[in-house]
């Protein structure tokens, strides 16, 4: 369950719809607009960059909604949050699909490159966000911290084999279904990590 605000518990399928549901309603507009052209302003525009106009303020309103709800907001929602407005700006102001499709590869870059960081001060800075939600030994951070940065530069190399090798359409279906499955599919398999790691709370036998 979501915490909310006042300190009441949330629907626990509300988390999901503000993350998530941006992305389905991106994929449902994209497959029913993709073969069409809008005149906007004496400009032609394809049906993607008119999704992706689109899809820049559902993400604000979203993100809104999270920390109206929760009165918090992790990084890496905001991150996504400015990567999404200027990225999908550019694309849209420059009427260039190549801007948007690079927004994956450059927010898995960067925490890759966080997590780099922390990982040469000695430090796991994945365990600082995540420690509370999920108690480990530091040990067991800093492997999982590792697996996750090299996780995350193969998803940025991924992301821009398949935007610059397919069609659109196979990057939208890659976008929203291909991340987020691989990144359910990656935490599924540390779960031998998280069990050996673990901390056990006190009293427990």
């Amino acid at each position: 369950m979501t915490e909310t605000r006042n300190g009441k518990k949330a629907p626990g399928w509300l988390k999901p719809v503000l993350e998530y549901g941006p992305l389905l309603v991106f994929f449902v507009a994209y497959m029913r607009l993709k073969d069409q052209t809008f005149l906007i302003g004496g400009a032609e525009y394809s049906g993607f960059l008119v999704v992706t106009a689109a899809f820049i303020p559902l993400m604000i309103l979203s993100t809104a909604a999270a920390w109206w709800l929760t009165g918090k907001l992790s990084k890496m929602q905001i991150v996504t949050l400015v990567l999404v407005v200027v990225f999908g700006g550019l694309s849209v102001w420059l009427q260039d699909e190549r801007f948007f499709k690079m927004k994956p590869t450059m927010i898995y870059l960067l925490f890759a490159g966080a997590l780099g960081l922390g990982l040469l001060r000695g430090q796991s800075w994945l365990g600082a966000v995540m420690g509370d939600a999920l108690p480990m030994r530091p040990e067991g951070w800093m492997i999982l911290t590792k697996r996750v940065m090299w996780f995350f530069l193969a998803l940025a190399a991924a992301n821009e084999a398949v935007w610059r090798l397919t069609s659109t359409e196979h990057w939208v279906q890659f976008k929203t279904f291909g991340l987020p499955l691989a990144l359910f599919a990656f935490f599924m398999t540390q779960a031998r990590l998280f069990q050996t790691y673990a901390i056990e709370e006190k009293g427990e036998d």
